[in-house]
């Protein structure tokens, strides 16, 4: 049966295309996610999988490698985007008030949040002996900022050998190399988890968080409760306790990022005095196994509020090590959020 369908998708049989597919689809957005840190471009670049794969069908000739050669085509198609000269990060957002002097302008500006519905049920979450990281684990957001700053290869190496399971020599034959080539790769890729290739970045402690039951463990529902409290109210101090001494505040696609009380409180100082008296209101999202929430500001009580950016939190034990504020409201829908929140009758 298996076999006709695939005889049938190599006559031009659509829905035996999909039949064959679909069962991996969701793994594959997810890998190129990793791969790219965008959800735009890694869902335009799962359609150019499926494509050159339906393009490609005579070149299979064994079903039972269908899966390895999807991933194949969709590792090559994303090397190439991160390669090509013409990619750019977005135009960088101009702030509607003066901001203090960031510590650094090195985030991924391109780097977008993960619906945790796209999560559920896809074929990864499985990974072979090989795996070092669990599936769910390797989409949080450090793990895939950490990928962006790697070269291309040695990032596709790490999620192809330590996230996915592949062997040695199943990831050589994907990426067109030899498992001797691919076990120098992956060392580099393995030490660049740690410290930038370059030696100026200081070692990125939101990768030293300890693996987590997710977003619903109560731990996290209370630290991400009264995060919301505090940031609602427009209370500096009350967000601020609740941070790592080394904590990050971001805001892609923004360059510039915070670290530390001093410098995030100073931020916002800054954000809260534009605020002034407009309303804030946090609705509860899922991003990227993470806390996360859609915020939207009211201008006047008779107002709708509308969508302010999508925060995601990253938790390191008790404390919050990372806030990062995705200034993407198109996004909104991917996430379950309404565009809009109506003011309450009464």
């Amino acid at each position: 049966m298996e076999h006709s369908t695939l005889e049938r998708a190599r006559e031009g049989d659509d829905e035996a295309f999909r039949e064959l597919t679909d069962p991996h689809r969701r793994e594959l957005l997810v890998h190129c996610y990793r791969l790219l840190g965008s959800l735009t471009d890694a869902e335009d670049l799962l359609q150019e999988t499926l494509l050159a794969a339906w393009r490609g069908l005579a070149g299979l000739q064994d079903l039972a490698a269908l899966r390895s050669w999807l991933y194949r085509i969709a590792t090559n198609r994303c090397l190439n985007a991160r390669r090509a000269a013409a990619r750019r990060g977005p135009v960088e957002p101009v702030p509607p008030f003066q901001p203090p002097a960031p510590t650094r302008r090195d985030e991924i500006t391109w780097l977008q949040p993960y619906p945790d519905a796209l999560l559920e049920s896809f074929a990864d979450t499985s990974p072979g002996p090989e795996a070092r990281y669990h599936a769910t684990e390797a989409v949080e957001l450090a793990f895939v900022v950490a990928l962006q700053r790697m070269p291309p290869r040695q990032a596709a190496a790490l999620v192809l050998r330590d996230v996915l399971g592949f062997s040695a020599g199943e990831v050589a034959g994907l990426l067109d190399t030899s498992p001797t080539v691919v076990k120098g790769i992956l060392q580099r890729a393995r030490a660049a988890l740690d410290h930038d290739r370059d030696g100026d970045r200081p070692r990125d402690r939101r990768l030293d968080r300890p693996r987590r039951p997710g977003p619903g463990a109560p731990q996290d529902r209370d630290l991400s409760q009264r995060f919301a409290r505090a940031f609602t109210a427009g209370d500096v101090d009350a967000v601020v306790a609740l941070l790592t001494d080394d904590a990050w505040l971001s805001m892609p696609p923004a360059p510039h990022e915070y670290q530390g009380h001093t410098a995030i409180a100073a931020f916002l100082r800054a954000s809260f005095a534009f605020r002034g008296n407009r309303q804030v209101l946090l609705v509860p999202a899922h991003a990227n196994t993470q806390p996360a929430f859609g915020s939207y500001i009211r201008e006047h009580a008779t107002d709708a509020a509308t969508p302010a950016g999508l925060i995601v939190l990253t938790a390191r034990g008790d404390r919050l090590a990372a806030i990062t504020r995705f200034h993407l409201d198109a996004l909104y829908p991917r996430f379950g959020l309404p565009a809009s929140l109506e003011r309450a009758p009464g």
